[in-house]
């Protein structure tokens, strides 16, 4: 295996370095990958370059009913969540229940957090039993 080395000044790159370039409906180029390995090792070689075909990412079969129940949940959930933080019935009843929770073994740190918490509650509750 080789080893990579970057110019001076560059320690290491952990990303995408280039993406295929999609023109006339297909994709031109491949993808080219850096990595940074940051677990303790005696190897001092921590860094890996890794070329994947441009088309690599392309989904080759449907989505099963699973993955489709799932975007449909996100899509329900987030339109639940963008409504109720606009709601001003709703604004100060969540922001205590909000300060109640925080600070709880387990409790959201973020308002939005909370209210993903709450409206996919909601949501489980209504399709789910």
């Amino acid at each position: 295996m080789g080893v990579v080395k970057y110019s001076p000044g560059i320690e290491y790159v952990s990303g995408s370095l280039s993406k295929p370039k999609k023109m006339d409906g297909h994709n031109h180029g491949d993808y080219l990958i850096g990595t940074h390995r940051v677990a303790a090792t005696e190897n001092p070689n921590c860094t890996r370059l890794y070329i994947r075909k441009g088309d690599s990412f392309t989904r080759t079969n449907n989505y099963s009913q699973k993955e489709l129940a799932i975007q449909n949940r996100f899509t329900e959930v987030s339109r639940a969540v963008r409504t109720r933080s606009k709601d001003l019935n709703l604004v100060t009843q969540d922001q205590a229940a909000f300060k109640a929770q925080k600070d709880a073994a387990g409790g959201k740190k973020t308002m939005r957090a909370y209210l993903w918490q709450v409206c996919g509650a909601e949501y489980d509750a209504e399709h789910n039993g």
